[in-house]
């Protein structure tokens, strides 16, 4: 859709509004919202995180922003006592106040939907009679880019206070920043729609692809054939010509370490190696960093084959249990463990023997603060074996079938990083008055 542009527009003398509409003002953030750090009391005075009643934002609470697109908090994870309030910088805010993320989690905004106060990742804006809270809002969304420029530091990053107080933004009146605001929920209400009609058919994609990986490994292509009782939970009944297995027995199982970093001599070199992450892939083709020759001989590094399974060792989230296969030549990390399968098992087919038995994967791992996988457990673990004709046969029909999905993954994929730039462009041009949305605000009420 096109929209109308304003009569008459006059340059903003700030580089990301660009050209404004001539009856708009470009102004100091801080003229219009009186600009408001957090504070975390201090921690080693008790009493001042006793009987905690004002809710208090934190790091913590940004996934619902990030991930839960709340854009009004109702509450938070910690809360904050009136005592420590009284011994620091913290304030209690009221609602209506707008807080944008400044530290780790930059960009991330939302409205105080009640009276809070907040750490001193934020930066917190208590709008005017000039500026609606909504309004700010949006302008903070479409100052991503002015966002990442003030961003500063390498291992956490942040805008400091003073370019925080230097932020500018383009004013129209009040009751043009309602007109701008009705006008983008709404259309950003059928991009958001659009978009999560995309995840949910991303998430069907997974769950019928995982069911086709789950059938063939556990069952086998030919629906007649005989079956027996595996005596294994994850896997059921299976075709009854088919081996239960150590996986020990038909591959080597090993570990890998990380060369030390003090040592100049064992990094950079054209020897690839992998980090725990590399298991994203699947397809592992991209390493994560690489060793010298002289690291693979001096920290017992092997140089693991194309083909070999790579498997997640440790760790909470997702990649313990995670597995990929090497199209590329690498070593591992500690935090890895490899599977070089012998002349009996096929590399595509222990992969997605591995993708259905994730989850039991995952509860078998040991540790005491962090779960883990080890060595000992991946060479004991029982896996089907069908004849090795019959495996490759299983891996081409995967192939296949995976790819075809993974295609339409992608292909949603695309269709959300579009329909989000689109969202982005919208509101930019809305808030920097590139788009007149007058009339269409009181076409679409009237």
């Amino acid at each position: 859709m096109t929209f109308p542009r304003y009569p008459a527009y006059r340059p903003s003398g700030v580089e990301w509004l660009g050209e404004i509409p001539d009856s708009w003002t470009a102004v100091p953030l801080r003229t219009a919202a009186r600009l408001e750090s957090g504070h975390t009391p201090s921690r080693t005075h008790p009493e001042y995180w006793e009987d905690c009643t004002v809710p208090w934002f934190t790091l913590a609470d940004v996934w619902q922003i990030r991930e839960a697109g709340r854009r009004v908090i109702l509450e938070t994870k910690e809360k904050v006592s009136e005592l420590g309030l009284t011994n620091s910088a913290a304030r209690r805010l009221p609602a209506g106040t707008v807080m944008l993320s400044r530290t780790a989690s930059v960009g991330f905004g939302a409205i105080m939907g009640v009276e809070m106060a907040t750490t001193q990742d934020f930066a917190n804006w208590v709008c005017g009679h000039r500026l609606r809270p909504l309004f700010l809002l949006h302008c903070l969304s479409a100052m991503t880019g002015e966002f990442e420029r003030l961003r500063m530091g390498s291992v956490h990053n942040t805008i400091y206070m003073p370019d925080i107080r230097a932020l500018r933004i383009a004013l129209p009146p009040p009751p043009e920043q309602d007109g701008i605001v009705a006008f983008l929920d709404r259309e950003t209400a059928k991009l958001d729609a659009l978009i999560a009609e995309q995840q949910r058919l991303i998430e069907l994609l997974k769950e019928k692809r995982q069911a086709v990986i789950s059938h063939a490994v556990t069952k086998g292509l030919d629906p007649g054939v005989p079956m027996k009782d595996s005596g294994i939970e994850w896997l059921g009944r299976v075709p009854k010509h088919w081996q239960l297995a150590k996986l020990g027995r038909y591959a080597t199982v090993e570990n890998g370490t990380t060369p030390s970093r003090r040592d100049p001599g064992h990094w950079d070199g054209d020897v690839a190696w992998l980090a725990s992450g590399s298991v994203n892939q699947r397809r592992v083709r991209e390493p994560s960093g690489h060793i010298t020759m002289r690291a693979l001989s001096e920290c017992s590094l092997r140089l693991l084959p194309i083909g070999a399974v790579v498997v997640g060792m440790i760790g909470q989230g997702k990649t313990r249990g995670l597995a990929a296969v090497l199209e590329i030549p690498a070593t591992i990390n500690q935090n890895l463990a490899a599977i070089v399968p012998g002349d009996r098992l096929d590399s595509e087919f222990l992969l997605s023997v591995f993708d259905t038995a994730y989850d039991d994967l995952r509860e078998l791992g040991r540790g005491g603060n962090q779960a883990a996988l080890n060595t000992e457990i991946l060479s004991s673990y029982r896996v089907p074996l069908p004849p090795l004709a019959e495996q490759e046969e299983i891996a081409r029909h995967l192939r296949i079938r995976v790819d075809r999905y993974d295609e339409l993954t992608r292909e949603s994929d695309r269709a959300i990083a579009l329909l989000r730039e689109r969202r982005t462009a919208l509101i930019t041009a809305a808030v920097t008055g590139q788009i007149d949305v007058r009339g269409l605000a009181a076409t679409e009420a009237a």
